[in-house]
């Protein structure tokens, strides 16, 4: 559905990434997703209303959209796809410059993401940039295991 040429430009030009539904357990997808991109010299804002005020790889986690200082490139969504339209809808109302919707793997909304499209928003649905990240820049080897190398190549 999205080609190797839309993902590769993607990850490239995104700097900063808001990850809404983060969680400060290492066992979930959305902290060693988060973990994995902060590593790979992403600027993750972790965003989730239950951890508010607590610390993740050095960032304080934000209650919603709203209260990010500044841009961002990408707007990340961890949660249920019933979730979707309200957080895109904040998305677009805070940040103007927005240039990617980004529904992890299993979220899906028809609807936002004609909103967000609309809006000349790229989205990406039932994807995850770690995986995708892993795949194009050279990370990912037989059986699907990552090698734990950092890649230069973006």
């Amino acid at each position: 559905m999205y080609s190797d040429a839309l993902l590769r430009d993607v990850l490239r030009r995104t700097k900063r990434i808001a990850m809404v539904g983060v969680s400060i357990n290492p066992v979930r997808a959305s902290y060693f997703v988060a973990r994995y991109l902060d590593l790979r010299g992403f600027d993750v804002v972790p965003v989730n209303p239950a951890y508010a005020g607590k610390m993740l790889f050095g960032s304080v986690i934000l209650g919603g959209l709203s209260e990010v200082e500044g841009p961002v490139d990408m707007v990340d969504i961890f949660r249920r796809s019933e979730a979707v339209p309200e957080i895109v809808e904040e998305a677009l109302e805070v940040f103007p410059q927005l240039q990617t919707i980004w529904m992890q793997i299993g979220v899906e909304h028809a609807e936002a993401a004609a909103m967000a499209e609309a809006r000349g928003v790229t989205v990406i649905q039932d994807r995850c940039p770690k995986i995708e990240y892993q795949r194009l820049f050279g990370e990912l080897r037989r059986g699907g295991f990552a090698t734990g190398v950092i890649s230069s190549k973006l």
